[in-house]
């Protein structure tokens, strides 16, 4: 039998997930949410853009626990051990909040749209279902998702198989697509030290009272 359709998602009943939680291999090892983009943490853009949209926010990491936690916002990390990916992070904070939905972005794409929670809640009122993801016009962004809690013990079952790509599981429930092909530029994530100066040569010089260092990681 298939569950009633939930009801759709406000603010209110949103709470905001930035995953951090990756290895930064491309980027030698380094936390990318931490790294200084024109004067303040990259992940900090990423809440300036997310805030205004939910109800709360969470941040999703593995490392530096508690320079994430002195920007303002609870901090989770995955259950599944070994760095299991954006889903592991997503499984995580499901566990963690009290919303019906959560709203998904990661850390290093510091042009979030302003209208992410908009546009998604209305694919899914149009198409249905309990998740919603960004497309680009070139390609789904799995990602940048709005998805319900009910969801939770599916996402865990597809991670205890050893399952690790966020399309196919998005596929598996027939995800609504959320047209962003006129902002195709905001869902540009930084990788790579090249990336992230060229990006930091665009934005304006921002300084934070009490922005914690970020640390100088170096991969093993």
């Amino acid at each position: 039998m298939t569950p009633p359709t939930p009801i759709a998602p406000t603010p209110a009943s949103v709470t905001g997930v930035i995953l951090a939680g990756g290895r930064g291999e491309r980027m030698g090892g380094r936390d990318k949410g931490l790294m200084d983009l024109a004067g303040q943490p990259m992940v900090r853009w990423v809440m300036d853009r997310l805030s205004p949209q939910v109800n709360t926010l969470i941040i999703s990491a593995n490392r530096h626990a508690d320079a994430y936690a002195s920007l303002g916002a609870p901090v989770v990390a995955d259950t599944q051990p070994g760095f299991a990916g954006p889903l592991a992070g997503i499984a995580a904070a499901l566990s963690a909040t009290t919303t019906p939905w959560i709203l998904t972005t990661p850390c290093d794409c510091p042009q979030l749209p302003d209208d992410l929670l908009e546009r998604l809640s209305q694919a899914l009122q149009a198409q249905g279902g309990r998740l919603a993801i960004a497309h680009d016009g070139e390609r789904p962004q799995p990602v940048f998702a709005l998805l319900h809690r009910s969801l939770l013990p599916d996402l865990e079952t597809f991670l205890s198989a050893g399952d690790r790509k966020a399309w196919i599981w998005c596929q598996r429930h027939h995800a609504a697509l959320a047209d962003f092909s006129h902002c195709t530029r905001a869902f540009t994530n930084i990788n790579t030290p090249q990336e992230h100066r060229l990006l930091a040569a665009t934005l304006p010089a921002s300084h934070l009272l009490g922005m914690p260092t970020p640390p100088e990681d170096r991969a093993p």
